[in-house]
């Protein structure tokens, strides 16, 4: 399907000849994802699906406590400085963007009062702003009114590079004005394909400008709002323990009617991803247990304890190993994994091609993820559009061994190669949990046998994804030689492929909070990635990104593992809208128990 076959099925759907869901079905058949295919329709001037959810309840509370499990702990509740997902699904509780993405890729309003569109003129036909009109009547918490000049402020923010946000590579280049109290423009230097990145989803919420007015710049990471959140959303927050427990009450002055169902929540972290299944599964003693990274064959006995359900939405996961650029081990300048080294071993190629062989992805699939877990050669593996066809993985533990002989690593007395007296040896780190822990022994006994000598590191999951600047052991900082955990692309991979980009580099200069971790630097992929981020026709666009993705998995940046839907546990009778695009709890408002 090319550019003029789409731009006749976005005519037939304004002539009335074709539904949207028949449009979104017709692209999902060429591998064009809801989200892409939705926004592919408002940018042709067909208004977005109103996005709705079937709560039932006539009234606000009376639904008791509200009980979750986030097992991998929360350390803050600032959404701009979640760099893990367990960080962002706690701030969604009390924070809340204008707009999320529900299952089928529609944008749902939260603090706006409708989705922009060119039928209207609010999303300009030029693709260089977007116009969102605000909610009146919205309280904070402490019941300061919200309107424009919060919106306005949550961009000032963001974009100051001494505020060292996570979100700051999504507002340094636009420019967001106040038009009236309710009304705010968004614009774009270049023509913008995506428009639905600022203030949307799951990092992009709105902060009270009165409560982190004082904290903009060097001091952010000061303000007492870091860890007790003062939003817009349906619970108050009443206490929270950083990398244990958060506590909340009902908001009454919500501003949805008979929202929320119930009059508390309460978010327990630490444990592990079996001990919290089995809390949903078999005892009951939890309603909701998220991110359930479990071998499949677990997961299947846990099924049938009779108490929950599980549900496993798709979106863009990827498990992934990420290859250090810079030298973890060498300190200049007050900091390790420096810009100015390289990584001793890892600059060679030929070791990086012969880790490249050595992930027997194909026995992680079917000894570990099984439904869970599809082994892909691809860092974007969903939406489909965006998955390349061209690129292959391959187990050959013989040809990564050849690989390392004819560049010289020779094996040694004990069986572990070294070349000009260096040993090749290599660390590698992961959060703790099974499925992660199962990977890493399987990847280090094919590298024993090709002669790589591995130490493997294991970090507790509210240290490794926790935005301490001052731990050495998180994920951000990637103090070592290999790491693997799991990104999401959401619904649009422009965001994820920002990861590998030259200006946007971890390091002591931003707090590590740049989502470049590995430090790899390429002039080709920053012009290649730029392009993309200007480029309207949506067929060269994911063409575009399609090239970003092969680029980095060629060069062996990231090696990844398997494509992982989202898997969570739910109590019986107890309703939720899931979404593979935005945070678990992005739909909070609408949870209910059936009666």
């Amino acid at each position: 399907m090319d550019e003029r076959d789409i731009r006749d099925l976005i005519g037939q759907v304004k002539r009335g000849g074709l539904s949207r869901r028949g449009f979104v079905q017709r692209l999902a058949a060429v591998g064009l994802a809801a989200p892409a295919a939705s926004q592919l329709l408002v940018a042709g001037g067909v208004a977005m699906a109103q996005s709705r959810s079937s709560y039932k309840p006539t009234k606000r509370g009376g639904g008791g406590a509200l009980k979750i499990l986030l097992w991998q702990a929360p350390t803050l509740l600032n959404p701009h400085f979640a760099g893990g997902n367990t960080n962002r699904e706690a701030s969604r509780i009390f924070f809340e963007p204008l707009a999320g993405w529900d299952k089928d890729g529609n944008l749902r309003p939260m603090l706006a009062t409708q989705i922009p569109g060119r039928e209207d003129g609010t999303l300009a036909a030029d693709g260089k702003s977007v116009v969102w009109k605000l909610k009146q009547g919205v309280k904070w918490h402490d019941g300061r009114p919200f309107t424009a000049d919060d919106v306005v402020f949550t961009w000032e923010y963001a974009k100051d590079p001494a505020t060292t946000t996570i979100t700051t590579a999504t507002y340094r280049d636009i420019v967001v004005e106040k038009i009236d109290d309710f009304t705010v423009i968004v614009k774009f230097p270049e023509p913008t394909p995506f428009w639905a990145q600022a203030f949307v989803g799951a990092n992009d919420m709105i902060l009270p400008k009165h409560a982190f007015g004082a904290y903009v710049g060097a001091n952010s990471r000061d303000a007492p709002a870091n860890l007790m959140p003062i939003g817009t959303g349906p619970y108050r927050c009443t206490g929270f323990k950083p990398g244990d427990s958060i506590s909340g009450v009902i908001n009454t002055a919500y501003h949805l009617d008979n929202r929320p169902h119930f009059d508390s929540i309460f978010v327990k972290g630490g444990g592990d991803a079996v001990s919290a299944a089995r809390a949903v599964l078999q005892t009951g003693e939890y309603d909701f247990a998220w991110n359930l990274q479990i071998e499949d064959e677990i997961l299947s006995r846990l099924e049938k304890g009779g108490k929950g359900r599980i549900i496993i939405s798709n979106g863009g996961g990827i498990e992934h190993i990420r290859l250090q650029s810079a030298d973890p081990w060498t300190e200049v300048d007050g900091e390790r994994a420096s810009l100015k080294t390289k990584n001793p071993l890892l600059s060679d190629t030929a070791v990086r091609q012969a880790l490249a062989l050595l992930v027997d992805k194909a026995s992680i699939e079917k000894h570990i993820y099984g439904r869970t877990g599809r082994a892909t050669a691809n860092y974007i593996d969903y939406p489909e559009r965006f998955r390349s066809k061209t690129t292959k993985y391959e187990f050959n533990i013989d040809k990564a061994a050849a690989l390392l002989e004819k560049a010289g690593w020779k094996k040694g007395a004990d069986g572990f190669r070294e070349k000009d007296g260096k040993k090749l040896k290599l660390g590698f780190q992961t959060s703790i949990n099974q499925p992660r822990q199962k990977t890493q022994a399987i990847v280090k006994q094919a590298c024993q046998k090709a002669g790589i000598d591995m130490e493997l590191k294991t970090i507790v999951s509210s240290v490794y994804f926790s935005s301490d600047v001052g731990n050495p052991d998180t994920g951000g900082k990637f103090y070592n030689d290999l790491e693997m955990h799991t990104s999401y692309s959401g619904a649009d991979p422009e965001i994820f492929l920002r990861s590998f980009v030259s200006w946007d580099v971890a390091q002591k200069e931003n707090k590590w909070s740049g989502r470049n971790t590995a430090r790899w630097q390429s002039k080709e992929y920053d012009e290649l990635f730029k392009s993309a981020t200007t480029e309207l026709d949506p067929v060269k666009r994911a063409a575009i990104l399609i090239k970003c993705n092969e680029t980095v998995v060629a060069d062996q940046v990231v090696i990844p593992v398997v494509s992982r839907p989202d898997v969570a546990a739910v109590r019986d009778k107890l309703v939720v809208d899931l979404s593979g695009w935005d945070s678990n709890t992005w739909d909070l408002p609408n949870w209910y128990l059936e009666s």
